[in-house]
This record gives C-alpha cells, structure tokens and sequence, in this order.
C-alpha cells in the first residue's frame, strides 16, 4: 500500500504528518491514570501472559553475634532467604476503526479525514485510561466489602457485596485459592473469623464499580449480631481505605462526609509508614473536579491558606499542585457512584499513589514489519498503532481508519514488605496507592 493510492487531496496530510499529529494530539490529552503506570516491553514469542518476580528484603539484624557461637565454618550463622512476590500482565487486543467515504464526503474530506484521526486517538486515549483506572482500583477495593444480608440464625456462610480480596491468599509471593489449607484471618462485626472458601454469586449484584458479590464460607459459625446486614467485613491483607469520619464501610458514609485534608494526609501518611517511593518527590493524587472543589470547603485547609493573596497559585490556579506531599490531577474518568442507601448523593473515590502502583505492558511486536509492511501506513504513537487503509472495496472509495493496542495493565502486590522489615508497615497486600471514598 502506497500513498498514490489516497486521493490528491490527502497525499499532502500523510506525507507532512498532519495525519499523525492530530492522533497524537488527542492521545496526549491527559486523562490521568495512565500516567501513573510504569511501561514495560512485553516481548515477542513468550506467549499471552508474563508473569515477573520481584526479590524481598530480608529482616533487620538487632541481635549481637555471641563470641562463642563464632566458630566452625559457618561461623555460628544460619544462613538467611528473602522472600519473592509475582505478578502477571496478560496480553490483551483492543481496536477500534472508521470508515470515510470519499464520495459522500467529497466537499471537506481533508477536514473529515483529520477530524477522524483526532476522534480515534481521543477514543484510544480515555479507552487505555479506563483500562489503567480498572486495573488499579480493583485490588485496592479489595479486602473491604460488607454484609448484605443479614443471618436469621448463626451460620458459616454470610452473603456479601464484594468478594474481590477474599478469593486468594499469597503463599510465598503466588496467589493461591482460599481454602482450609491457605485460610484468611476476617474481621466481622466485632468477630475474627477463619475463611475457607469464597464464592462468587452467578447473578452479580454488587455495588461496588467492578465489585462481585458472593458467599462467604468460614471454618466456623458467624453469630447472629456479627452477620447483621451493613456489617463491615474486612480481610486481615485488606487495602487501606480512608473515609471521613471513620465510616467502616461505603454504605456508612453520610450526607457531612466530604472530602478534606486530613483523609489525604492520612493517605499520604499510610502511604510513607510502607516506605512507598514518591514520584518526582511528591505523591499522585487522582480526583474528579468535585471533590477538588470540596478541599476549598474544608477549614483545615482554608486555615492553612488564611491571609494568601490572589498571588498564590492554590487560589490563582483553582487547584493545588505539590501540596504537602502530594500533586493533584484532576481527571473525569473517576469512580462516582450512587449511594447505595442516600438517595441523591454519590460517592466518590480520591486515589493517592506512589511509584510502581500501577504497571503497563506493551507488546513490543506491535509494530514489526511481519505485522505491519513498511509500506503500510502504520504509526505507533505513544504504544499505540495508527492504521490508515487505501480505498479497497469495489468502487474504491471507502478509506479505512483504525487503531489498535496489545498490552494490559496490572497493579504489583507488596506482600514481602512486612513490619519484620520496615517496622511501620501495613499487613496490606497492596501498598502503593490509597483509595478516599467521601460523599459529593
């Protein structure tokens, strides 16, 4: 495929990268969560799924070494492992495509032909931002969840909004299925409980954004009061969740529950007890326009900025940038929800993230000459492959607009560090990004 074979009024765009630079532009439009992702190259011929190691630490040394264990080779020493945690990134194909006719589109088609290439790159832009936001909410939801249906009776099993982080226990850095072998410790009410099974429901039925709500099955019977319905119930390995007023679950947050700085300084401080590295010295923040707007109710942070001039750029700017800890972006691809009990009121979920919360991997083959010719008409543009067809059909008049993106998103786990190594750390499993959940 050539570019004589395009109408004269197109050879221009293609060859001066007009066409390239509009997909581009839109691409770039900055939706938020992608950028948090760290890129790596997902190579060709290992299959669909990579799945990685990643080394422990080892426990501190506070002990002295006694002279008289110094001896023989070994020098009184017992040799030390660390531990290792795996994650998987599997290989995903996402497309979408447009069609211009050159014929019923005559007057303008240059224009058209732009505008085609903007709307795919938009579309391709807020797609993989989804596909980040998904793949970095999901296990940080995970762990927290409440009954929904309360027990007449007491029972082993109890009904459940969510069951994400109840499915799945890490054994030496590999998830493996709940059982009576690979138990987790659940708080409930104001029980402990042993979970052995988790099962979710055929009919999903959560509220949760992306949630799936099931049964939860525990070695022994849950009391009547402890599997009342609105009960939270939370995993031992749960991820941090901050809520205004110390609400226990998203059901109980109320209508005064809105955003403030001191949930995000509790997020940041979360954040910093597991020693997760900042991004270019500050943490990301990742809210929708409201609940940027709530900040500039909150006392603590008007008192803070009491006496700043027009001149700062907080009030300037209408958004804060680098503020204790933390640099805010807004985006509009954030989970707001109905509440699931108040009616006329959402929730809506702030995220504050370090570095590696978040990993892409693209296919590296996405561009290789068996895929795509060199004399094809394909761009790849931030990972992302452009791909203009000539008029093809019968009439030759049909010009074929399209993109596609290999790759998938997944959010590491943190499992090895533990307070035996960094001795302020959470028992979360999932450590680099704290949700807000907070009514708006």
């Amino acid at each position: 495929m050539g570019i004589s074979n395009f109408p004269a009024a197109l050879q221009p765009i293609i060859q001066q990268g007009f066409l390239e630079r509009e997909f581009e532009q839109a691409l770039r439009s900055r939706l938020g969560y992608r950028m948090v992702a760290d890129r790596e190259s997902f190579a060709v011929g290992i299959g669909e799924t990579l799945t990685k190691t990643r080394a422990g630490l080892k426990p501190s040394v506070t002990t002295p070494l006694a002279a008289s264990a110094n001896t023989n080779l070994d020098n009184g020493l017992t040799p030390q492992g660390w531990g290792v945690e795996q994650y998987t990134v599997t290989l995903n194909f996402y497309a979408a495509t447009q069609d211009l006719n050159m014929v019923t589109s005559r007057v303008g088609i240059a224009s058209q032909f732009l505008q085609n290439a903007a709307t795919n790159g938009e579309q391709a832009a807020r797609s993989l931002d989804e596909l980040a936001r998904n793949a970095l909410f999901a296990p940080y939801f995970g762990g927290n969840t409440r009954v929904v249906t309360s027990l007449t009776s007491a029972g082993p099993t109890i009904e459940v909004d969510d069951v994400r982080g109840f499915t799945t226990v890490f054994v030496n850095g590999v998830q493996m299925a709940v059982s009576a072998t690979y138990p987790l410790t659940v708080t409930m009410g104001g029980g402990v409980y042993t979970l052995v099974s988790a099962t979710p429901d055929v009919n999903n039925a959560s509220t949760a954004p992306g949630g799936m709500s099931g049964q939860l099955t525990f070695s022994g019977n849950v009391s009547v009061s402890d599997g009342a319905a609105g009960n939270a119930v939370q995993a031992a390995t749960a991820s941090t969740i901050v809520r205004p007023a110390g609400a226990l679950t998203t059901s109980g947050l109320q209508a005064s529950d809105t955003l403030t700085m001191s949930a995000l300084l509790d997020a940041v401080a979360t954040l910093r007890q597991n020693a997760v590295p900042e991004i270019d010295g500050v943490y990301n923040c990742y809210l929708d326009p409201v609940s940027a707007r709530q900040l500039f109710a909150d006392p603590d942070f008007r008192q803070l900025f009491q006496g700043a001039t027009s001149s700062n750029p907080v009030f300037r700017q209408g958004m804060v940038n680098d503020f204790l800890g933390l640099r805010f972006i807004t985006t509009t691809e954030a989970y707001v929800q109905p509440h699931p009990s108040l009616q006329g009121l959402a929730v809506r979920r702030p995220i504050v993230c370090g570095k590696g919360a978040l990993i892409e991997g693209d296919f590296a083959g996405i561009g290789a000459e068996d895929v795509a010719p060199k004399d094809a008409l394909v761009h790849i543009i931030d990972s992302v492959a452009m791909v203009t067809r000539e008029p093809i059909d019968r009439l030759q008049q049909i010009i074929a607009q399209s993109w596609y993106w290999i790759g998938g998103f997944c959010a590491p786990s943190d499992t090895t560090t533990t307070p035996t190594t960094v001795p302020t750390a959470t028992n979360s499993n999932f450590k680099r990004a704290v949700m807000i959940e907070h009514i708006g």
